[in-house]
């Protein structure tokens, strides 16, 4: 049995990790909500280019054909990404920019047909409702520091999670589990109900928001993974001048290479050489798995970007991808439109508690710790709740 001064500490955790937390937590789940039906909400607000119908089984043109067409749709501009929807295999993405090291923001995709290489979009991705969403979520506009800073809010949810569940078990010693006493006052049913959606996204918000922080690291994991393992698989180029863009193998022969390295796998997106996920002498083929699971990873392969042989290919490390585990977990996008639903109403539900939790915060009167844990429950005794909430911990008013 806990001590009286061991339950001050536990109480005071939950008290401030709570109060810091909630109120960006809040933020991350009323913007991740439509977030979690991005493919959808981007279909019906006319955002997602769909291939145009044609007999199925319809060949690909070459990959060569294809870039050929962006290059001449963005004649000044240079690619650093294409890449495929694993879901949409006849739409190819093409990644532009003014430079092969211009920052993300600054480029300018290219949707097109892989079976004629007909230009079908050029989507504005700087600007609309979900990207405001998406940039709100993952960094409140203010880039890695703003990344770091809600991880920071995310480990203060764990911390006050687990919190929670320290302190619920003496504070429920007299009243059964799942209570909501209806008979009394307002604020105490709120507290109740509170208390008991809490117990009930408990599991799921440790899971999202232990994701969550993960997400937050990614671009630091990618410049560990940089300075790690794609450094040993290119030392052997170390010193060499960087390979020219008029001289770059074609890019069939590189997906053909790929392909030979890793079999049974596909490609998910193609790095040019001189941008984030490759060298400058290489490009980096991801190639991807087809199961539900294996096809949310990648194995990255390296073919020299003059001559399309093969330098290396590697299983990714645990951090990477432990990174790329926990993206479409974050969101529920594992198991289709059933595990969505199932998010969003947990979704939905942590943010009332979000909600009650600040109600109830402000209402509260201050008592010490020993004198809530003497009251009865014909006193109205106060259950503290799981959640990152800072109601834990008070006594209703009277």
């Amino acid at each position: 049995m806990m001590t009286a001064r061991t339950i001050r500490i536990w109480s005071a955790t939950h008290k401030w990790t709570s109060l810091i937390c909630t109120a960006f937590m809040l933020l991350l789940c009323l913007t991740g909500l439509p977030l979690i039906f991005h493919h959808e909400l981007d279909h019906l607000l006319g955002n997602e280019v769909e291939p145009p119908e044609m007999a199925a089984g319809t060949p690909h043109v070459s990959l060569d054909t294809v870039i050929a067409a962006a290059k001449a749709q963005r004649p000044g501009d240079v690619i650093q990404y294409v890449g495929w929807d694993p879901d949409e295999p006849d739409i190819v993405f093409v990644s532009m920019a003014k430079t092969v090291d211009a920052p993300p923001s600054e480029l300018k995709p290219v949707v097109l047909d892989a079976r004629t290489a007909k230009v079908l979009n050029e989507p504005k991705t700087q600007e609309g409702f979900m990207y405001v969403m998406f940039t709100l979520h993952v960094d409140l506009f203010a880039g890695l520091p703003g990344k770091l800073f809600l991880g920071a809010m995310g480990l203060l949810l764990v911390v006050a999670i687990i919190s929670g569940v320290v302190l619920y078990a003496p504070f429920m010693r007299k009243l059964t589990f799942g209570t909501v006493r209806v008979q009394k006052s307002r604020r105490l049913k709120w507290l109740d109900t509170h208390n008991l959606l809490g117990v009930v996204t408990l599991v799921w918000a440790l899971v999202v928001g232990f994701t969550g922080v993960i997400n937050t690291w990614a671009d630091l994991v990618i410049q560990l993974w940089r300075y790690d393992q794609l450094a040993t698989m290119v030392a052997p180029y170390q010193g060499k001048p960087p390979v020219a863009p008029d001289r770059l193998a074609s890019l069939d022969r590189v997906v053909a290479t790929a392909r030979e390295a890793t079999p049974g796998m596909t490609p998910s997106f193609i790095a040019f050489p001189g941008t984030l996920f490759s060298s400058a002498h290489h490009h980096m083929v991801a190639m991807r798995g087809n199961a539900p699971l294996t096809k949310r990873l990648i194995r990255p392969v390296l073919v020299d970007g003059e001559t399309a042989a093969l330098t290396d290919t590697r299983e990714l490390p645990w951090y990477l991808t432990a990174l790329l585990v926990s993206q479409p977990l974050h969101f529920g996008d594992y198991g289709g439109m059933p595990m969505k639903i199932i998010w969003a109403l947990l979704d939905i539900v942590t943010i009332i508690v979000l909600g009650s939790g600040l109600y109830l915060w402000v209402a509260r009167r201050r008592t010490s710790v020993e004198a809530r844990l003497g009251e009865t429950v014909e006193e109205d005794r106060a259950i503290p709740d799981l959640t990152p909430a800072p109601v834990a911990l008070r006594r209703p008013a009277e």
